[in-house]
């Protein structure tokens, strides 16, 4: 068998194979278990290895690519058009294989294991943190329904519990106060393990030049550096700044017909939490930024006089994104320039 491209659609337990050949046709249809995949392609000559970006994939790739082959991921969503007919999963691996042969797919760059932890660490910490919002809502649910209005913020909650707790006379059964005292301390221990994982955040910030030069870019701080790093590496699979701030979905959507461009909301596509970490950057650093005596200050006080705030946001989180991936492949360092506008 003349094997050119390999489409695995990966399963939990058994992935389908299906090996096409130089002119396209389906040369081989089969299923396997992951160990099983490995030693196939190992017995095979070097040939590209095509998967879907998922969970799987990057440890997969990275032992085809020691056998060396060319692995080719992709966004799902890019290959789903290639499904012809009924779905099964040898009709996946085949629209996998397929898509991978076209010269204007993108593919996802292989990532390796410590992008990989790091990228883990930030999913667990964003679990973390919904799970203490959740918590605090909750917490405030029950006193509102015993008619306690507390005010908004974890801050303000946490001082006003401690004077409710520490009142004798507070109108509460003593389960409820019990109840409360048990959730208060799941709210703690939630804030140890957030703090944990932020101390490792700043500990890799510390031992890698490129996080180190993120940094210094205003509105990117130690969570955006990490997770930018973890996302993309070194920047490498993007040709130009304003890919990388597509990717992140921070760019206008388009509908454009007959000639006649018209420019929507943004895409919001990609990265969800890395768009989100950008704009609540972007948000933090506007008011001095757009006080600044810089090109990037006077860029920003234009927009505002045009713009809606939040608009403005948006465009300052994809002009970020930009100067990320500027930093990522020059290796240079963001140095402002000081002043301020009367």
């Amino acid at each position: 068998m003349n094997i050119v491209i390999l489409g695995i659609d990966l399963g939990k337990n058994l992935c389908s194979v299906v090996g096409i050949d130089e002119t396209g046709a389906v040369v081989l249809r089969r299923r396997m278990r992951h160990q099983t995949v490995v030693q196939f392609a190992a017995g095979l000559p070097r040939c590209v290895m095509a998967m879907e970006a998922c969970c799987g994939a990057h440890y997969l790739g990275r032992i085809l690519q020691t056998q060396g082959h060319e692995v080719r991921l992709m966004s799902p969503e890019y290959v789903r058009p290639y499904v012809k007919a009924q779905k099964n999963d040898d009709r996946d691996a085949e629209a996998i294989a397929e898509a991978a042969s076209r010269p204007t797919m993108r593919f996802v760059e292989l990532k390796s294991q410590d992008q990989l932890d790091l990228q883990t660490l930030h999913r667990v910490r964003s679990r973390l943190v919904n799970a203490r919002k959740t918590l605090i809502n909750q917490m405030r649910a029950i006193l509102l329904e015993r008619g306690h209005v507390i005010a908004k913020g974890p801050r303000q909650f946490d001082r006003a519990l401690n004077e409710l707790l520490a009142d004798a006379n507070l109108d509460i059964s003593g389960r409820m106060r019990t109840l409360i005292i048990e959730m208060r301390e799941e709210w703690q221990d939630l804030d140890r393990r957030i703090e944990t994982l932020n101390a490792e955040f700043k500990e890799h910030v510390r031992e890698h030049e490129s996080a180190r030069r993120l940094v210094t870019i205003p509105g990117i701080g130690v969570l955006n550096a990490t997770a930018l790093t973890a996302a993309i590496g070194d920047g490498s699979a993007f040709g130009r700044g304003r890919d990388l701030a597509a990717w992140l979905g921070l760019v206008p959507r388009q509908v454009t017909t007959g000639g006649r461009p018209k420019l929507l909301g943004i895409t919001k596509r990609g990265n969800k939490y890395l768009r989100m970490l950008f704009i609540h950057g972007a948000r933090a650093a506007l008011p001095s930024l757009a006080r600044s005596a810089t090109p990037l200050g006077q860029w920003l006080r234009g927009l505002l006089t045009r713009a809606h705030r939040n608009v403005v946001t948006v465009a300052l989180a994809a002009k970020l994104a930009r100067i990320a991936w500027a930093s990522l492949r020059r290796g240079a360092i963001f140095e402002p320039v000081y002043g301020t506008v009367a």
